[in-house]
This record gives C-alpha cells, sequence and structure tokens, in this order.
C-alpha cells in the first residue's frame, strides 16, 4: 500500500513538473516569522525558538531585524545549554554586525558561555581561559558598558580560579615528591597571578619544597618574603610558629 502511494506521489509530481513552471511557495512575511519565534521564547522551547529566529535572519538578512534575531537566537541557545551553538551563533553576529549596539552584550554572551562549563579545580577543561579571554576583551573594549563591571567580577573569580588550579597540580607534585615541577608551578603563580588569593600559599609551599630539597637559603628567602607581602595571612603565621 505506502509503495502504491509513493509511486502515484511521484507520478503526480513528474506530471506536475513537465506540465509547466514550478509552483513558488510564497516566502512567509518577516513579521510573521519573528513573532513565531518569539512565541517559542515565551513558551520557553529555546531550541525552536533558536531555529525560528535564525530562520528569520536567513531569510531576510538585509532587514533591521536580522541582527536583533541572531541576539535572541545566541540567547535562546545559551538557554537551552547549546553553548556551542551560541558560541557560532555570537561569532556570525559579530562578523556581520561589527558596528552594531548590542556587541558588548554579544561579547558578555560569549563568555558566560564558556564561563558555565569551567567545571571542578582538579580538572582539565580549557574553557576557563577561553572565558576569562572573552571577558577581559569586553571589559578592554567597553570599559563603560553595562556589562563590563560583571565581567571584572568573573575575571576575577576566572584568575582565582586558573591559579587554584595550578596550586592543586603543584601540591600533588609535592605529594609525589616532584620538586622541580612543584617548583616551578608554585613560581609561575607568583608571577603570573599576583592580584589572586593564591601568592601567599605559593610561598609557604616553596618553602616547604627547597627544604625539603636542602636549600635552606632559598628556603629562607621565600619566608622573608612571605612575611613582607602577606604578615596577616594564614600562611605567614605558619612560618612563625
Amino acid at each position: 500500500m505506502k509503495k502504491i502511494f509513493l509511486m502515484t506521489f511521484m507520478g503526480l509530481f513528474i506530471a506536475g513538473c513537465a506540465g509547466g513552471d514550478p509552483e513558488i511557495v510564497p516566502q512567509v512575511p518577516l513579521s510573521e516569522l519573528y513573532d513565531a519565534a518569539y512565541s517559542e521564547f515565551e513558551d520557553h522551547d529555546y531550541d525552536a525558538a533558536a531555529e525560528k529566529f535564525l530562520t528569520v535572519e536567513n531569510q531576510y538578512p538585509a532587514s533591521p531585524w536580522a541582527a536583533d534575531a541572531l541576539i535572541m537566537a545566541a540567547y535562546s541557545q545559551y538557554l537551552d545549554n547549546d553553548f556551542a551553538g551560541a558560541l557560532l551563533t555570537t561569532d556570525r553576529f559579530i562578523r556581520f554586525h561589527p558596528g552594531h549596539s548590542d556587541v558588548a552584550y554579544v561579547m558578555y554572551l560569549r563568555g558566560m558561555c564558556y564561563y558555565r562549563q569551567v567545571s571542578d579545580v582538579r580538572r582539565e577543561p580549557g574553557m576557563s581561559v577561553y572565558a576569562l579571554q572573552q571577558f577581559q576583551q569586553l571589559v578592554d573594549r567597553f570599559p563603560k558598558s553595562p556589562y563590563a563591571k560583571n565581567a571584572q567580577n568573573k575575571i576575577t573569580i576566572l584568575k582565582n580560579y586558573i591559579a587554584g588550579k595550578v596550586m592543586y597540580s603543584a601540591r600533588t607534585d609535592m605529594q609525589k615528591q616532584n620538586w622541580a615541577s612543584a617548583i616551578t608551578k608554585f613560581q609561575s603563580v607568583i608571577t603570573d597571578a599576583p592580584t589572586t588569593v593564591m601568592p601567599a600559599e605559593a610561598m609557604y609551599r616553596l618553602t616547604e619544597a627547597y627544604t625539603a630539597i636542602g636549600l635552606p637559603e632559598q628556603a629562607a628567602g621565600y619566608a622573608e618574603m612571605l612575611k613582607i607581602n602577606f604578615p596577616d595571612s594564614k600562611w605567614a603565621k605558619k612560618i612563625k610558629e
């Protein structure tokens, strides 16, 4: 039965094509398309909303609504946890609308796509670095935007996160008595992340590491550095004990 139906359908299709010009399907009006997309968004069907917003931009790329449709598509994908899709959509927005008034927001949304994927400090997700780069670019390009302050707060969190990841790895090296690697990582925290909460502990750990390998002068140097720079920290107090 199914085969007969398909053969009949194909016959009608071929006959129709042979009989003249193919039927032209009228394009859905822009306002109707956008309203349908926004309706899906309000119903929290973010996947369907993103697809419809992208259709708006694809069918009416020269419309004043095209840029807004891309933003709404990216935001819908973000809310749907489709971070890869949102990043592709925001990338398209920045390429085709570099001078748009909402570029700062789109950059913030890109940063949040990476930020939401940052996982446990003991893992190596890589997303923390990408998020930091995106937020830093936003702050550098649009320091007075309404998103800059929030981005700066995220930068502080991410810098501490990244430094914490290095510290975790260095402590693991110490446990394995891999002193050279541990020392290098602790030193990198002091030089590369001086504004985070980690340098005080890094200095303390360096005194431990250098003492363990029989270099008391280097250990004493970091102990003195710790007492001078962080006299009230718990790590300086541990040195005095």
